[in-house]
């Protein structure tokens, strides 16, 4: 759990958690300015914490890093912000398991009723389908949604992407997304609930912006390493 002033919410989160997947849960603290820390060990979870903020991706690179020393088979990132049921977590890590899939991510994007009685704002909405569309051209495939925050990948895809090179802001989901697809892994998706609520995160304005525009300079590099015009390390080892 990538975490940042997530003490209102953390208890919600983890009671959703299924018991049986509550032995191994990671949680890095971002530099938080509440509780979070106090919060997570009430739950005898395991917290790493940053001396500086390090950012959404520098806190997942932490994640998986620690999860890697797990020896785990499959490594679930969920936002500890309640905007996501954490019950499905089998469903999520089903596909995986079932080798179908190497990385699975849960969409609230598929109901668009399911969207807006969860609370999804309608801006944010089209503005998520909007993007999606164009991604979904760019890439050649046809999810969703892109902007999840409950998200599962096979060891394999971990130890393989060469995340450390992303980067430490919002866009590193993205760009492991996008890396994983240029590796040959296999991404599928499954409906969750929309949940939104006044304690959950949300971008701010200017850094949805700078996200937006970082995406699509991350897909025009990638097409340009595609095309074998560059090589790029975000893409290749």
């Amino acid at each position: 759990m990538p975490a940042y002033n997530a003490a209102r919410t953390l208890k919600d989160t983890y009671n959703e958690i299924p018991k049986e997947f509550r032995e191994n849960i990671i949680l890095v603290d971002d530099c938080s300015k509440d509780n979070t820390i106090k919060v997570a060990k009430r739950f005898n979870i395991k917290v790493v914490s940053h001396n500086k903020n390090l950012g959404y991706g520098g806190n997942q690179k932490t994640c998986y890093r620690e999860a890697l020393k797990l020896n785990p088979e499959v490594v679930v990132m969920l936002h500890p912000d309640y905007q996501y049921d954490a019950s499905l977590i089998r469903e999520l890590i089903r596909p995986i398991m079932e080798n179908r899939f190497d990385f699975v991510f849960g969409s609230r994007i598929q109901n668009k009723k399911s969207a807006f009685s969860g609370g999804m704002p309608q801006l944010k909405y089209y503005v998520n389908r909007i993007t999606c569309l164009l991604e979904n051209i760019f890439l050649g495939v046809n999810f969703s949604e892109h902007f999840s925050g409950f998200r599962a990948y096979s060891v394999k895809v971990l130890e393989t992407l060469p995340f450390e090179f992303f980067s430490n802001d919002f866009v590193f989901d993205q760009q492991m997304e996008i890396s994983t697809l240029s590796f040959g892994f296999r991404i599928g998706e499954i409906p969750i609930p929309t949940r939104y609520h006044e304690k959950a995160s949300s971008i701010q304005f200017m850094k949805g912006v700078k996200f937006i525009t970082e995406t699509f300079w991350t897909i025009f590099l990638y097409q340009l390493h595609r095309l074998g015009f560059i090589k790029s390390k975000l893409f290749s080892n």
